[in-house]
C-alpha cells in the first residue's frame, strides 16, 4: 500500500512538473520565433545579435515551420538532418505528432492575401523523461511487490514444512513409548498358555503401529528410494484394505498384462499414498461399490489410477481437495490427501491429481512416478 501511494503521488507530481516544463518550453519557442522574426526583418545590428543569441539557445525543443496551409517550408530545428534526408516522410510524420502535442505559434506576414508562418513544436527530451518517469517507477515498485510476495510465500511454505515435519516427528516420538510397552506386555502374554491366538492378532496391530511410527518419522527428512515392484506394493495395500472394507465393495487391479513394474519408491511412504487413496475411495462409496486400480508402465513414467464408483467431487471442490483441513466427512482433519500430495511430489518427485470426477458416478486419482 505504501508503494502504491508513492507511485500515485509521483504520477501526480510528475504531471505537475511536465505541465510546468511545457509552459516554460512554449515561452522558449515563442522567444525563438520572435528572434527569427527579428533576424529576418530588423536592420538594427544589436537587435539582430540578441536575436541570434536567443535563437541558438534552443538546442533541445524540436520545431517545424509551415505556411498558413500547414505546408512544410523545409525549415526545422533540432531534428536529425540525416533522417530527414533518408526518409522523405519523416518531417510529415513528426508534424502530425507535434500537432497532437502543442498548439502552433503563428506569425502573420500579411492579412490580404492572408499569409503566415506556423511553428509547430514537440516535447524536449527532459519533458519526455519526466512524463515517462512514473512508468519506470511503477515497474520498479511492481518488481518490488512481486519480490516481497514471493519471499512471503516462500517463508510461509518453509514454516508450513517445518510445522508438518515437527508434528510428524513428535507423533512418531509419542507413539514410541506405548508401542514399546505393548511389546513388553505381549512377551508376558506369550509365556502364558492359551494366549497364542490373541497374541498373534495383537502382533499384527503392533506391527501396524510400528509402520505408522516409521511413516511419521520419515516426514521432514529425505527418504531413501528403493527399487521396488510397484505391482506387489499396490497389491499388498489392496489386500490390507479389502479385509476392512466389507463384502459389498469389489476390488480390481489392472496391470495391463505386466506382473512386475519396477519403480524407485520409499516403501513405507508409498504404501501410505496407496492406503490413503484406497481409504478415500472407500469413504466416498459409503461401504458399497467398486474400486479399480490401474498400473500402466510407459517409457518414462508409471501411471497409477485409483477409481471409485462413489459420490464424486464437485468442480468447485476439486481445487481444494489437496489443501490442509478440507474434508467432506463428518470426522477427520482433512490431512490425508495433503500428506499424500506431499509424499508424491516432494519425496518421489512425481505428480498426483484428479484426472476425472463426476457427481454421482465416481472419481479417479492419478499418481505419476518418473521412471
Amino acid at each position: 500500500m505504501v508503494a502504491i501511494c508513492i507511485v500515485v503521488g509521483t504520477v501526480f507530481y510528475s504531471q505537475y512538473l511536465a505541465q510546468k516544463i511545457a509552459q516554460d518550453e512554449r515561452k522558449k519557442v515563442e522567444a525563438w520565433v520572435e528572434a527569427q522574426k527579428t533576424i529576418l526583418n530588423s536592420t538594427d545590428n544589436a537587435s539582430i545579435n540578441l536575436a541570434s543569441i536567443i535563437s541558438t539557445t534552443n538546442t533541445d525543443i524540436p520545431i517545424i515551420e509551415t505556411d498558413e496551409k500547414d505546408r512544410i517550408s523545409g525549415s526545422y530545428k533540432n531534428l536529425d538532418s540525416n533522417i530527414v534526408k533518408r526518409n522523405k516522410d519523416y518531417l510529415s510524420e513528426q508534424l502530425a505528432i507535434f500537432k497532437q502535442q502543442n498548439e502552433p505559434i503563428v506569425i502573420v506576414i500579411s492579412e490580404k492575401p492572408y499569409m503566415a508562418n506556423k511553428y509547430y513544436y514537440g516535447e524536449s527530451d527532459l519533458q519526455k523523461e519526466v512524463r515517462y518517469y512514473p512508468i519506470v517507477q511503477l515497474i520498479v515498485v511492481a518488481l518490488f511487490i512481486i519480490i516481497v510476495f514471493i519471499a512471503q510465500r516462500t517463508n510461509y511454505r518453509s514454516t508450513q514444512s517445518q510445522l508438518w515435519a515437527g508434528m510428524a516427528k513428535e507423533t512418531a516420538h509419542q507413539l514410541g513409548t506405548p508401542i514399546s510397552s505393548l511389546q513388553g506386555w505381549m512377551e508376558i502374554l506369550r509365556e502364558m498358555e492359551g494366549n497364542e491366538k490373541m497374541v498373534a492378532e495383537m502382533e499384527k496391530d503392533v506391527q501396524r503401529l510400528l509402520l505408522i511410527t516409521d511413516r511419521f518419522g520419515k516426514i521432514g527428512s529425505q527418504p531413501n528410494l528403493e527399487e521396488k515392484n510397484i505391482v506387489e506394493q499396490v497389491n499388498y495395500m489392496m489386500d490390507y484394505i479389502k479385509k476392512r472394507a466389507g463384502g459389498k465393495v469389489e476390488f480390481s487391479l489392472d496391470t495391463h498384462g505386466e506382473s512386475s513394474i519396477t519403480g524407485m519408491v520409499s516403501p513405507p511412504l508409498f504404501d501410505w499414498v496407496i492406503e490413503n487413496l484406497l481409504k478415500n475411495a472407500l469413504d466416498a462409496m459409503e461401504g458399497k461399490g467398486k474400486i479399480s486400480v490401474s498400473i500402466k508402465d510407459t517409457a518414462s513414467q508409471i501411471l497409477i489410477d485409483v477409481t471409485d464408483t462413489g459420490k464424486g467431487i464437485s468442480k468447485s471442490n476439486i481445487p481444494k481437495v489437496f489443501k490442509p483441513g478440507f474434508t467432506t466427512k463428518k470426522r477427520g482433519w482433512g490431512l490425508g490427501l495433503t500428506l499424500t500430495k506431499r509424499i508424491v511430489e516432494e519425496y518421489h518427485k512425481g505428480q498426483i491429481f484428479i484426472s476425472h470426477s463426476e457427481m454421482g458416478k465416481g472419481t479417479t486419482f492419478r499418481v505419476v512416478l518418473a521412471k
